[in-house]
């Protein structure tokens, strides 16, 4: 049977296997506390002093020890309830309500603000299993049930005590955590492969378009010219409002933006009236707020006044003019105007100083970069890939609807 997960409760934990039980979390757990709420300022001190951690150290399973404060010793001591120990679980409270993380055996000792805090009894649950419990689909679309609160959303404590976890037998509980951890473990190590190969590609871009460092057989000086010199720059022009629809009728419209998103143009509404256009393989560029994000046009469409297309002339090559474009993404925040909107102005645009080698070098430098494109976007698949997997496991996993062996020596 499925349910909807808009409809679970707080005490609604789904369909599960009869040896699996769904105690309240305060039957399975000997402290739920709130850490300390209010000001703690007048108490952080250097990094001699004892880790004091927000909400925004806790990750879904982990803690990130970025950004993170330290609280004087008696601070710490007058908040000893809250004194963290090894497997103690770190909820949100309020913004990214019900995140959840184990601690782990480095930040024993520590304290926290304005988390709760819930400490487990060790025969009864296996706190990396409820962590993976609550992170999921399924705990988080429940633990909604549980938010109070009009201008600042939150969870109490008192409800947390009550709220059902859904456990099987503690055997199975490590070994589906232990399950998990692995996926975590492959799925970290790829993300590092893509952070990896993102920062090569950046050294690579910032060396051969600069001309820092030149390829074999290749020298000669760098010539200076007007982006409007090397490209043809056709700037958006939005059409009425009357005329836009998302059913797909008429031309495909780019307004900014949210419609470049991922380095492909993401059309969200459609438009009967055409004003500028751009075609397939043109470089797009977003021209207001948040300003700069660069894209390739997947098919031919209408751009409006977020947007700009560029297309190469003759002796610039479209791919290096587009890796180019790229590696200038970030400067673009530079000449942004505006107080209300933030905007590049068109004259900017055109009159922007771009360096470029021989089309010969130039097309040589694009396929190398282009490489390490390909090279990140298969990590990236993976990546996206592996996410997916482990969250359909999840769901059979932390379910019931897929049984794991336990060695029954182990447990």
């Amino acid at each position: 049977m499925e349910i909807k997960r808009e409809r679970y409760t707080p005490n609604d934990v789904g369909p599960s296997p009869t040896e699996w039980y769904a105690p309240r979390l305060s039957e399975v757990s000997t402290l739920i506390s709130n850490g300390f709420v209010g000001t703690a300022t007048p108490f952080y001190t250097d990094d001699s002093g004892v880790p004091y951690l927000y909400g925004m150290n806790v990750r879904a399973n982990k803690l990130d020890p970025k950004g993170i404060r330290y609280i004087t010793q008696e601070f710490h001591d007058a908040q000893a309830k809250t004194a963290l120990k090894d497997g103690d679980l770190l909820t949100v409270q309020s913004g990214h309500i019900g995140t959840t993380a184990v601690v782990p055996p480095e930040f024993e000792g520590a304290n926290c603000h304005a988390l709760i805090v819930t400490r487990l009894k060790k025969d009864k649950a296996n706190p990396n299993f409820l962590s993976y419990y609550i992170n999921s689909e399924i705990g988080q679309a429940r633990l909604r049930g549980l938010e109070v609160g009009s201008t600042i959303v939150h969870i109490n404590t008192k409800d947390l005590k009550k709220f059902r976890v859904l456990l099987p037998p503690l055997p199975e509980q490590k070994k589906i955590a232990q399950i998990l951890s692995t996926w975590d473990q492959v799925i970290t190590a790829t993300e590092r492969l893509l952070e990896n190969s993102q920062q090569r590609k950046k050294g690579l871009m910032q060396q051969l378009l600069t001309g820092k460092k030149r390829l074999p057989g290749f020298e000669g000086a760098f010539n200076s010219q007007a982006l409007s010199e090397a490209a043809i720059i056709t700037m958006g022009t939005s059409p009425k409002s009357s005329a836009y629809n998302s059913k797909g009728d008429g031309l495909p419209l780019l307004q900014g933006n949210a419609d470049i998103e991922g380095r492909r143009s993401r059309p969200r509404v459609f438009t009967s009236e055409v004003t500028k256009v751009c075609q397939p393989g043109n470089i797009l560029l977003s021209v207001r707020a948040p300003v700069g994000s660069v894209a390739i046009s997947d098919h031919e469409a209408c751009i409006g006044r977020g947007i700009c297309a560029i297309e190469a002339k003759h002796g610039t090559d479209q791919e290096f003019l587009y890796q180019w474009m790229l590696w200038y993404e970030p400067r673009w925040a530079n000449l942004s105007q505006g107080s209300t909107f933030e905007s590049v102005n068109s004259s900017d645009i055109k009159n922007l100083l771009i360096k470029l080698p021989d089309i010969s070098e130039q097309k040589a430098i694009s396929k190398i970069l282009a490489v390490s494109d390909r090279e990140s976007e298969l990590l990236r698949i993976r990546l996206n890939r592996l996410k997916q997997e482990k969250k359909a496991l999840m769901q059979q996993l932390l379910t019931g609807k897929r049984l794991v062996q336990v060695d029954t020596e182990a447990a």
